[in-house]
């Protein structure tokens, strides 16, 4: 009866394994969003994509870039005095006044838990003076973060059909945004309460209506640490979100979604690329990564950081390297300098770039030799006389830093003595 029992087991087993290997590798979500994207905040490669360069209106997902303006150029604890326009704001508020106080804190959670575009305003022309000179700052940074598809006009993402950006732009900003502890803090926050302040007795209770963070929400997700809805009759939904787990970030952009299935997908696509990819050191910090090859001159080039990519499970990517055009021969450099930049490949495909640094010093006797300064007879006895005259220089270096030296003290001594005899 053991021997039936443990080969019953035994077989259990075995026609398990099979099935659980097939369910680790899920097929990849269909999102409803037009536009769609899962990428990795920290090394911004893409996991999952679907029309991530066309740009449509993004509603209040354009709040994430008002939230990072705001994060990078002002304190919590700055109190804002709210201009006679944010009040006249359209769309969700929650009635602020002309003249009336706030902080940053305050108005950052107004705008980034229920969606006020009164506070968006706010925020923008403490800011940037003005709506327009806030647009001009959002496109700026917006540039600089890499986006190429994005044309801001106001802060709270208010239609206009000059007013456009890709998931693909959506999940840079948002990337970026993340590395900021206060914007966890405030995106987790469940409910918040705006003190009463000189122009309302009345203290002003908000809401999170970001689903992925409210524990009884059927569409609660613990890894989530932030994340933003937008809709407009003409924008139609959006959303973007980050969430974190094992020390990974993960950023999800979905723009123009007609099925308002916004919730379910980012949470599809956040488990597809936690459960579907895994992380791969290609290279850590001081790793050999190539070295440079020109005529005589031969320099190890070294990992200047840890280098690593997410392959999907399983699977054996074969990474190639390609260097970027530089010329090193002539240079003269130290060990551990900062040389060049490679693009990082894997199976055909460009993961990211690494900057590299040299293993070796390369100083004046290296470039002489390598690149035949010296005559072909008598060289070593070139090189002694180049050694001589590079003492005779140093020497004199040292002799006309002395003399500038004694120079300042004479010069300070004579201000003493002119001092005294007043």
């Amino acid at each position: 009866m053991k021997r039936i029992t443990a080969f019953l087991l035994a077989l259990t087993i075995a026609l398990t394994i099979p099935s659980f290997k097939a369910s680790a590798a899920s097929a990849a979500p269909s999102p409803s969003a037009d536009s769609a994207i899962l990428m990795d905040a920290d090394t911004g490669e893409i996991l999952y994509s679907k029309n991530i360069d066309t740009a449509y209106p993004p509603a209040s997902t354009t709040k994430v870039m008002t939230a990072l303006l705001t994060l990078e150029n002002c304190k919590l604890t700055d109190e804002v005095t709210v201009g006679k326009n944010p009040p006249l704001a359209d769309g969700s508020k929650i009635y602020i006044y002309e003249g009336e106080q706030l902080t940053v804190k305050e108005l950052l959670y107004g705008m980034l838990l229920p969606s006020a575009n009164d506070c968006a305003e706010a925020l923008a022309e403490h800011i940037g003076g003005s709506i327009d000179g806030f647009a001009a700052m959002m496109n700026k940074r917006a540039k600089e973060l890499g986006c190429k598809n994005t044309n801001f006009v106001n802060p709270s993402g208010l239609y206009n059909e000059n007013h456009k950006t890709s998931a693909g732009d959506l999940a840079l900003i948002m990337a970026e945004l993340s590395k900021h502890p206060e914007y966890k803090e405030i995106a987790t926050t469940l409910a918040f309460r705006i003190r009463a302040t000189n122009k309302s007795t009345l203290e002003r209770p908000l809401w999170n209506e970001n689903k992925l963070i409210q524990q009884y929400s059927p569409y609660y997700y613990k890894y989530c640490i932030g994340g933003k809805t937008g809709y407009t009759i003409q924008s139609q939904h959006s959303y973007v979100s980050v969430a974190e787990k094992d020390g990974r970030r993960l950023v999800v952009a979905l723009v123009h979604d007609t099925q308002k299935t916004f919730f379910k997908d980012a949470i599809n696509l956040f488990n597809y690329g936690y459960n579907n990819f895994e992380k791969v050191t290609v290279y850590s910090k001081g790793d050999l990564v190539t070295t440079y090859t020109s005529g005589k001159t031969s320099i190890p080039l070294m990992a200047s950081d840890n280098f690593y990519y997410y392959a999907e499970a399983g699977s054996e990517p074969k990474y190639e390297l390609k260097l970027a055009d530089v010329d090193l021969c002539k240079k003269i450099f130290s060990k551990g300098e900062e040389l060049a930049t490679a693009e990082v490949v894997a199976n055909g495909t460009v993961i990211g770039s690494i900057k590299l640094t040299s293993g070796a010093d390369h100083s004046l006797i290296n470039v002489i030799t390598e690149n035949g300064y010296l005559p072909a007879v008598g060289g070593a006895f070139g090189v002694i006389i180049l050694l001589l005259l590079i003492m005779a220089a140093s020497a004199r270096r040292r002799k006309n830093r002395r003399r500038a030296k004694k120079k300042v003290i004479m010069k300070n001594r004579s201000r003493c003595n002119d001092i005294k005899s007043r």
